[in-house]
């Protein structure tokens, strides 16, 4: 006789079939069932209650990608759906895979006009990569077995599942209760490029005088680090990233660029894509920020993609050659084909012309930085963070005030996973919870979380759930009391006529400290050093508030603002 489950139960065997070991979010009225589940199996599963679905999505996202493995997040009906919805559609957008699951209304009152009920199959479809609501308990496996499947083969992304009410006390036969273990981390099942395209592209790259490597997050999805070293390194052929793509090289690799675009880049790297006769874009979909809103590469610029979405080949710029597959397995093609040529001593002066470019910004980076201005300059935070952080430490920026010149000057020792920031759809309030979810996935790593004060209002509550987890993170807020990219903007593109851009200056290291948080707030410089090393010296949670310069008075790495 075939044992039975109810649905709420089917669906935390099917986590735990899938190997998950974390799981981020909080209950509402349509979570009881769920709930009790969890509580009652014994499923190796640690559950982290959130203040805030949308940090729980940023949670898992940030898991997620220090992990290679799933993210799990959850939420109830209604209000929860959507609030969940923005960390789903960054996940997406940025190629991690995340899963969200929303219990639901009953399947039986739908049109009745019950409390909380929302169309989440039409809320969530067009903004996920696999999208489902259950109408039926018997679909939970297979659905389950879907969404991981589709969340980590191909162009890993989010993925949602909706699960009604009643539909978690229906029976589901147990025998059903299976999955691939391929799927419990990504890229899975990866697939080699087509016979004959590394060919095509060694020919292409060994054809060019001035080639330039742009790399996009992909690399190190895909884990293809290694490869693309030794790649770079055998043809002295420079590469530069997007933020994204930080980690593809670590920084002080000698044939490391750096970024290029208008975020986190600057006019000395922007030199090498502008010179360019041959762009290799690798993971990367040549998009408005790398490009600086497509100025660079040309139309007389050659190029050459590489990308496992054929979507992406050929969408920004006409495409010489296109190598469609695997990151990782498409370099070591390109590498073997390599191996088989005699291409003599032809190498392309990269690190050569890299420590050039990088010689005259650290020039200006280290005058900068040097200053004892006040309120004090972002680059000297950068620069105590390059002092102080370990090696292998973790930094999670939300994209404002912090991103770019942490992405510009900040040298990291390691490839890999260290930086992390949301570049797709750029929504604050992120670092905090996206830091707690890498300390989850990464508890070894110290982990910093990077924010400006707009960002600390978004996501302040989560404090509470740092201290109750123990979390040894350490937040650095950038405080200039406005939303500092806005003003900045309406700076360069509005002749300095700002407008409801300002708020009021607020004490945030005592903010945190009635959370718990040990806490202090800087505004000389020359106390910068030692208060980051007591910080991060701490086995608990910590706060910095920085008292900063303004971003509209700043030099900052942001060749345009937009337009």
């Amino acid at each position: 006789m075939t044992s039975k489950l109810n649905g709420a139960e089917a669906m935390v065997q099917m986590l735990q079939a899938h190997g998950v070991r974390h799981m981020f979010g909080l209950a509402g009225d349509t979570t009881l069932p769920f709930y009790d589940a969890l509580l009652r199996l014994d499923h190796g599963i640690t559950h982290i209650m959130t203040r805030d679905e949308r940090s729980a999505t940023y949670m898992a996202d940030g898991y997620s990608r220090v992990t290679g493995r799933v993210g799990v997040a959850e939420g109830p009906s209604g209000g929860g759906a959507t609030y969940i919805l923005p960390g789903l559609i960054e996940a997406t957008e940025s190629s991690y895979a995340v899963l969200g699951i929303t219990t639901d209304i009953s399947v039986g009152s739908y049109g009745k006009y019950p409390l909380t009920e929302v169309d989440q199959d039409r809320l969530m479809g067009p903004l996920t990569k696999w999208n489902t609501v259950i109408k039926q308990a018997q679909h939970i496996p297979r659905m389950m077995r879907t969404a991981f499947r589709a969340m980590t083969t191909g162009r890993s992304g989010a993925a949602h599942i909706g699960l009604p009410y009643d539909i978690q006390y229906d029976q589901v036969d147990a025998s059903d209760i299976w999955a691939d273990p391929k799927h419990q981390s990504y890229p899975a099942y990866p697939q080699a490029p087509e016979p004959g395209a590394a060919q095509a592209a060694v020919d292409a790259i060994l054809s060019a005088k001035n080639p330039l490597i742009v790399c996009g997050g992909g690399v190190v999805i895909a884990g293809a680090m290694g490869e693309l070293s030794r790649l770079a390194s055998r043809l002295d052929i420079p590469v530069a990233t997007s933020i994204s793509g930080q980690g593809s090289l670590a920084e002080i690799h000698p044939q490391c660029l750096g970024v290029v675009g208008s975020n986190g880049g600057t006019d000395q790297t922007w030199e090498m894509m502008e010179a360019a006769d041959l762009v290799i874009f690798m993971g990367c979909r040549a998009g408005s920020t790398t490009t600086s809103r497509w100025e660079a590469p040309t139309a007389n610029t050659r190029i050459i993609h590489f990308d496992n979405d054929p979507m992406v080949i050929g969408a920004n710029y006409r495409t010489e050659v296109g190598v469609v597959g695997d990151l990782k397995l498409s370099l070591q093609q390109v590498n073997t084909v390599l191996d088989t040529r005699d291409q003599g001593a032809q190498t392309f002066g990269g690190a050569a012309a890299i420590a050039d470019i990088k010689m005259r910004k650290f020039d200006i980076f280290r005058k900068l930085a040097s200053s004892d201005q006040a309120p004090i300059r972002p680059e000297r935070v950068i620069d105590s963070l390059m002092k102080i952080l370990p090696p292998d430490a973790t930094v999670v920026s939300d994209p404002g005030t912090s991103c770019p010149y942490f992405s510009a000057y900040y040298q990291l020792p390691q490839a890999g996973r260290h930086f992390i920031t949301n570049r797709a759809h750029g929504a604050l309030g992120y670092s905090m919870s996206a830091a707690l979810g890498a300390w989850f996935g990464r508890p070894s790593s110290k982990v910093v979380a990077l924010m400006g004060d707009g960002s600390f209002g978004f996501t302040v509550g989560e404090l509470e759930t740092i201290c109750r987890c123990r979390a040894p993170i350490t937040c650095v807020v950038f405080s200039n009391s406005n939303f500092g990219w806005i003003k900045a903007s309406q700076f360069a593109d509005k002749g300095a006529r700002y407008y409801n851009v300002d708020f009021n200056q607020t004490d945030h290291a005592a903010v945190a400290a009635a959370y718990g948080v040990k806490s202090w707030r800087v505004e000389n410089p020359d106390d910068l050093d030692r208060v980051l090393r007591e910080a991060i010296d701490q086995d608990g949670p910590t706060l910095i508030d920085v008292v900063i310069q303004a971003l509209e008075e700043s030099n900052a790495p942001v060749r345009r603002w937009m337009g």
